[in-house]
């Protein structure tokens, strides 16, 4: 049976990768990179240990200790961790670091690819064994967006595509074709509060792929945490990109959506 490990961090995503690679053969290695990992992930796998993000030494010796040539990389995990110092890095990880030419997203994860095949060890598609995941065009919520949010739409996924090819986040929040807030560090959630607030109701959340999307990481996702935390602030529809974004715990996600009066569409 073929090993896989899984480096995991927050959300139900790595839960959902862990079963559909057991379901198809695979012998799933997990490491959970961050104490907030679903616990349910240990469940799911063959084998499973909790390694600190910071302590990148320990996450390759784990990989080689167990014969891992394949991994993939799934749930959040934000770079703000590092910048707050809620977690100290090893002295392999403080070196990397610091020989970076700069923070972004894209440099900070092609750094792991790197360190991952310096050991032999290669990062694969996250998407290679959740593309029934990743909705088709289409409304996907009960109600239809009305013609002003359609143009919010059209509108933030326009504005999230820039955002995205700068490399700075992949969620934009706006209303009336207007940008409340762009994703930076802080991730999505603290965006769509951030931007929900500013709108005080009706916003539109957009969240794409990168036009430069390498689907080795950080390939978009939202869930139910996404829309809990638009219906904290009264946010009216969400847009995410077709055949492009992962829409995690669909049935629960799209219930959350009806009953709040929330469209969501895949564009």
């Amino acid at each position: 049976m073929e090993r896989v490990g899984l480096l995991a961090g927050i959300g139900r995503l790595p839960v959902e990768c862990a079963k559909a690679a057991t379901a198809m053969g695979y012998e799933v290695y997990a490491v959970a990179l961050l104490p907030d990992t679903d616990k349910e992930l240990a469940d799911c796998v063959a084998d499973y240990r909790e390694i600190s993000i910071a302590h990148l030494d320990d996450i390759l010796n784990y990989l080689k200790d167990n014969d891992i040539h394949k991994v993939t990389m799934l749930g959040k995990v934000t770079k703000e961790l590092l910048f707050a110092g809620n977690v100290q890095p090893d002295a392999r990880m403080l070196k990397l670091i610091m020989s970076l030419p700069d923070r972004k997203d894209d440099t900070i994860m092609m750094m792991f690819v790197r360190e991952l095949a310096s050991i032999g060890v290669q990062a694969f598609d996250q998407t290679a064994l959740l593309h029934k995941l990743m909705p088709h065009r289409g409304t996907l919520s009960k109600r239809e967006p009305t013609e002003e949010e359609k143009a919010d739409m059209e509108f933030g996924i326009r504005m999230a595509r820039e955002l995205g090819r700068l490399d700075v986040g992949q969620t934009v929040v706006v209303k009336n074709k207007a940008v409340m807030a762009l994703e930076a560090i802080e991730g999505t959630d603290a965006c769509i509060r951030r931007g929900g607030q500013l709108a005080r109701e009706g916003a539109v959340v957009a969240k794409v792929a990168k036009p430069q999307q390498d689907n080795r990481f950080d390939v978009p996702t939202v869930g139910v945490q996404t829309l809990q935390t638009m219906i904290e602030v009264h946010a009216a529809a969400l847009v995410i990109e077709a055949d492009k974004t992962l829409l995690v715990d669909r049935d629960k996600v799209l219930a959350l959506a009806d009953e709040n009066g929330i469209a969501v569409v895949a564009m």
